[in-house]
C-alpha cells in the first residue's frame, strides 16, 4: 500500500499533543462562534425589541443556576417591597395657572330668567366654570422704528435725531426675537432651516436658509462669545466635573472627507439650579481636546470608559469617576440576548439596582448625609458585589458578553466605587448624556454642519439655550415638589 502524506504518527505522546491541539481550537472556534451569535442577538434586539433597560417588578426572582452560592445570593438580593403608592386621579389636569385668562360669559336671555311655572324671576345661585385651552398661531409683525428729525430754522447747523436702540445686528431687517426663534427652533426643537424656510412661506415672509444660516453663525460666533468664555470660567471652578462627546460631520473641513469623523464634546457642573452646560466642536477625539478643554481643572471628573481622559486625569491630578449606568447597560445588553433572564447578569442588575434605590432615597439629603447613608448602606453591598465578582471573573469566558460585561465592570472598580469616598460624586454620568441629547436628536434632523464656523457657532448657541431649560427644568421639578435640594448631586 502506498504511504500517504497526512498519515497519523504512531507516536502516543505525539498523538495526544495533536489532540489537544485540536481540542484547544475547538473551543477557541466554538468561544468565537458564540461570541458572533451574541452580537447578532443583541443587534436583533436593539433593533427589534423595546429600547428601555426597565426590568419587570418580578425580573429579581428568576434565578434557578445550579451552584449553591446562587441561593445565598438571590437571598441577600431578594428585591425590598417598596411601600405601596396611591394610584394618580383619573382624568385630565388643569390649565396651568400662569397662562392668561379670557372670560366668554354664557347667560340667559331675560325671557328665560322667568320661571315658567309661576312667572317668577329667577335668581342667581353660582356658576359653572369651564377651561379650554386655545393656541394662536405665532405672531408676526413688522416694527417700524420711527425717529423724528430736528434742525434750527436759524443757523441751519446740522439736522438732529435719537439714536437707534442697540441692536445684535446693526444692519439687519430682523429683531433678536426673530433670531432667539430661529435659534430655539433649529437647536432645541431640531428644526432644519428649510423647514423653517418654508414655515416662513406660508406667511409669504421670505427668509432664505442661507441667511438664517449666516445670523446664526454671526449670533454663536461673535454675540455670544463673552457669555460663552464666563461659562467656561464658571465650568472650570466647580469641584465636580461631567463630561460626554458625541460623533458630528462637517462638509467643509480641511483634511476631513465625507465619511470623516469630528466631534461635539459637552461639559456640565454646577449644583443644581445653577448649572453650566458648555458645548465645544473639535475635529478629532483624541487625548489633546480634553487635555485642553481641561487644563485649568483639578477636581472630580465624570466620564465613560474612553481613555481619551486619561492624559489631562494625569497631568492634572484629575480624580476620574466611572459611570455605572454603562455597567449596568452592558449587563442589560446579555439579558437581552438570553432566553431566560436568570443568571450573573441578572445578579449584577440587582445590584446595581439596589445602589440606585439607596440614592434616590437620599437625593435631598446634603452632600455629608448622604456620604453617611452611602457607608453605611452602599457599601454594604458593594463589598458583596467585589466577592460575588471575583468569583464571577473566573466562571464566564471573556470573550462572551457576560464576561466582557464582568471584566468592564472588574477593569473600572476602582472608578466606580469612588463614590463612598463623596456626597459630592454621582452614580453615573447621566448629566451629560441627557445634556447632549437635544444634539444628537437634532443630528437626526439637519445631518451635518456646512462650515468649521458653523459648528462652533452651534456649540456656542447650545451651550446657552441648554444652560438656560436646565435651570428652568430644575426649578420645575422642584416647585411641583414643594422642595429644594440641599445638593449639587446630579438627579439621574
Amino acid at each position: 500500500m502506498k504511504k500517504t502524506n497526512n498519515q497519523l504518527p504512531t507516536d502516543v505522546k505525539i498523538l495526544q499533543d495533536l489532540l489537544l491541539e485540536a481540542q484547544s481550537l475547538l473551543e477557541k472556534k466554538d468561544a468565537e462562534i458564540n461570541a458572533l451569535l451574541e452580537q447578532l442577538k443583541l443587534l436583533r434586539s436593539q433593533k427589534f425589541a423595546p429600547s428601555s433597560e426597565k426590568q419587570s417588578p418580578e425580573q429579581g426572582e428568576l434565578f434557578d443556576e445550579a451552584e449553591q452560592i446562587v441561593e445565598m445570593e438571590l437571598a441577600a438580593l431578594e428585591p425590598e417591597k417598596s411601600p405601596k403608592i396611591g394610584k394618580k386621579k383619573a382624568g385630565r389636569k388643569p390649565l396651568p395657572a400662569h397662562l392668561p385668562r379670557v372670560e366668554v360669559i354664557h347667560d340667559l336671555t331675560d325671557e328665560e330668567k322667568i320661571c315658567p311655572h309661576d312667572g317668577q324671576t329667577l335668581h342667581k345661585i353660582g356658576e359653572e366654570v369651564s377651561e379650554q385651552l386655545e393656541i394662536i398661531p405665532a405672531k408676526v409683525q413688522v416694527i417700524r422704528h420711527i425717529r423724528f428729525k430736528y434742525a434750527c430754522r436759524c443757523c441751519e447747523q446740522g439736522i438732529h435725531s435719537a439714536d437707534m436702540p442697540k441692536q445684535a445686528f446693526p444692519k439687519s431687517n430682523a429683531t433678536a426675537a426673530t433670531f432667539a426663534y430661529i435659534a430655539v427652533s433649529k437647536y432645541q426643537d431640531a428644526q432644519p432651516l428649510y423647514r423653517l424656510e418654508n414655515i416662513f412661506k406660508r406667511s409669504k415672509i421670505h427668509i432664505p436658509r442661507n441667511t438664517m444660516a449666516n445670523w446664526m453663525i454671526k449670533l454663536g460666533g461673535d454675540i455670544f462669545t463673552p457669555l460663552i468664555n464666563l461659562f467656561r470660567d464658571r465650568l472650570l471652578e466647580q469641584p465636580l466635573i461631567h463630561y460626554d462627546e458625541t460623533t458630528y460631520q462637517v462638509l467643509n473641513e480641511a483634511g476631513k472627507t465625507a465619511q470623516s469623523k469630528s466631534y461635539m464634546w459637552v461639559g456640565l457642573a454646577g449644583e443644581q439650579g445653577k448649572r453650566v452646560v458648555l458645548f465645544d466642536y473639535a475635529p478629532t477625539r483624541a487625548g489633546n481636546v480634553p487635555t485642553s478643554l481641561l487644563d485649568d481643572f483639578s477636581g472630580y471628573l465624570v466620564t465613560d470608559d474612553y481613555g481619551g481622559y486619561n492624559a489631562v486625569c494625569e497631568k492634572n491630578g484629575i480624580t476620574r469617576i466611572a459611570c455605572w449606568a454603562h455597567a449596568r447597560r452592558k449587563f442589560n445588553d446579555v439579558l437581552k440576548i438570553q432566553k431566560v433572564k436568570t443568571g450573573k447578569a441578572q445578579i449584577a442588575m440587582n445590584y446595581i439596582g439596589k445602589l440606585y434605590q439607596i440614592e434616590k432615597a437620599c437625593v435631598d439629603l446634603s452632600n455629608q448625609s448622604r456620604l453617611t447613608i452611602r457607608q453605611k448602606e452602599s457599601n454594604v453591598i458593594i463589598n458583596e458585589m467585589r466577592t460575588w465578582l471575583d468569583k464571577s471573573l473566573l466562571q464566564s469566558p471573556k470573550q462572551s458578553k457576560l464576561g466582557n460585561a464582568l471584566h468592564y465592570l472588574n477593569n473600572n472598580w476602582s472608578r466606580l466605587v469612588e463614590f463612598l469616598t463623596d456626597g459630592i460624586i454621582p452614580l453615573d454620568n447621566n448629566a451629560a448624556e441627557n445634556a447632549i441629547r437635544p444634539f444628537v436628536i437634532g443630528r437626526k434632523n439637519w445631518l451635518h454642519s456646512s462650515s468649521v464656523k458653523g459648528a462652533h457657532a452651534s456649540a456656542a448657541i447650545y451651550s446657552i439655550i441648554e444652560t438656560v431649560l436646565c435651570r428652568m427644568r430644575h426649578k420645575a421639578v422642584y416647585t411641583e415638589r414643594k422642595t429644594m435640594p440641599n445638593t449639587c448631586c446630579p438627579i439621574s
